[in-house]
């Protein structure tokens, strides 16, 4: 038995403990493993283990089961593994001798019998300190709860040639795949979709017969941050992106230029700057838009980073925000409310699209005839104090337009 680490009953409790907070179980000695969930191998003893291990006292194992809820072996097992053929009175008595003895079934002996791992793969082309990454990842662990799934991460090695993210899935034996932000033209996702792994991407707009997609309503979003500062009088608005290859980049820019054209307000290309979701590349943008002959009296960034990088530009150059430059950002992470001024941003609601996007996948998962999602998320504009109206009359009067929207 592969993969199992061997830890042989006579060792001394000194021994044990070089192994502290472990899941430890026993080599197949003799015998055969009499179920998926089983925690022993004939007569050997498994140690598992969450706070100590002493010799000649060791947590439960499904023979304890048996013999306490007067059941078979194979009947704990059916049980465990939610078989239908069980009677209800049968299981409520097994149940009831799992929760006196603190029975903890194995998992990985378990998926020898339900053909399932349990874990959820997460590929992703953000790192883990984006604070839309750690928020996402809230929402999904919040929702993974008493699911008995557990998330892997799964790391991409363009770099190699040799390496294949379907190779990758199938050797770490993932039940389903969570793909975020990653582009939808990346040459490894049409193998995923071919091979009908249960995926849900997000922020990627591919679907398939067994996948499908989340992500916000991106257009209106930007829609309801240029209405807001037009309301304010601002009529010089820039707008600051990262990539325009991607679903997010294209449809917040098509939200910016739907803006424009319903406000009446003139399209700058040089009031289009490309921050790169980066906090230093956005305070280069705004330096630029600054020393414009007529610089903007406000600016659209599409992410709380950018918008943050933006602001400390705008002080280090002596101006205030947002009493002579209004910002408007967009997620509403943490970075939004540390802002000092607070950010004013489009709220994605990026938690809850982290637990939609899992209880999506889980459902996939469990039921070959679930329906992928194609999930377009709602958003809302929460106004803090980066925003104002603007003091400067000569913006009443639009600037000149370099082409249409």
């Amino acid at each position: 038995m592969a993969g199992f680490t061997y830890i042989p009953a006579r060792q001394s409790e000194k021994s044990i403990d070089k192994f502290p907070r472990k899941r430890l179980i026993s080599e197949q000695s003799r015998g055969n493993l009499c179920c998926g969930c089983c925690s022993v191998f004939d007569k050997e003893k498994v140690f598992l283990t969450n706070k100590s291990l002493k010799v000649g006292r060791h947590m439960a194992s499904i023979v304890d089961v048996a013999k306490h809820a007067g059941v078979s072996i194979a009947t704990v097992s059916k049980v465990i593994n939610n078989y239908p053929s069980i009677s209800r009175k049968t299981r409520l008595k097994v149940a009831e001798s799992i929760e006196a003895l603190n029975y903890l079934p194995n998992a990985a002996a378990r998926g020898l019998v339900t053909k399932r791992s349990r874990l959820i793969g997460v590929f992703m082309h953000n790192l883990f300190t984006s604070p839309f990454v750690t928020e996402l990842f809230a929402g999904m662990e919040e929702r993974l709860g008493g699911s008995g799934y557990d998330l892997v991460y799964l790391s991409m090695k363009p770099e190699d040639r040799h390496y294949s993210m379907l190779s990758h899935c199938r050797s770490r034996d993932v039940d389903g795949l969570i793909v975020i932000g990653i582009d939808r033209e990346y040459p490894d996702l049409q193998p995923l979709l071919k091979a009908e792994i249960p995926t849900v991407f997000v922020d990627t707009d591919l679907i398939g017969k067994r996948a499908g997609y989340i992500t916000a309503d991106n257009t209106r979003g930007i829609l309801l941050a240029v209405a807001h500062l037009y309301g304010l009088g601002h009529r010089r608005v820039a707008f600051m992106t990262g990539d325009l290859n991607n679903i997010i980049g294209r449809s917040r820019f098509e939200g910016y230029q739907q803006g424009l054209r319903a406000f009446g307000l003139p399209y700058v290309s040089s009031y289009i700057v490309y921050g790169n979701y980066d906090k230093t590349q956005a305070a280069v943008e705004m330096a630029a838009l600054l020393a414009l002959p007529e610089p903007p009296t406000a600016v659209i960034c599409t992410s709380d980073v950018m918008a943050a990088g933006a602001i400390s530009l705008i002080e280090a150059s002596g101006k205030r925000v947002p009493e002579d430059v209004s910002v408007v950002g967009y997620d509403n992470t943490f970075v939004a409310e540390m802002s000092r001024p607070a950010l004013t941003t489009v709220n994605q609601n990026i938690k809850q699209m982290g637990s939609r996007a899992l209880g999506h996948l889980i459902g996939m998962i469990d039921d070959p005839d679930y329906a992928p999602p194609v999930a377009i998320e709602p958003v809302e504009l929460i106004v803090r104090d980066s925003t104002a109206h603007c003091r400067d009359l000569i913006t009443q009067v639009p600037a000149r337009k370099e082409e249409e929207a």
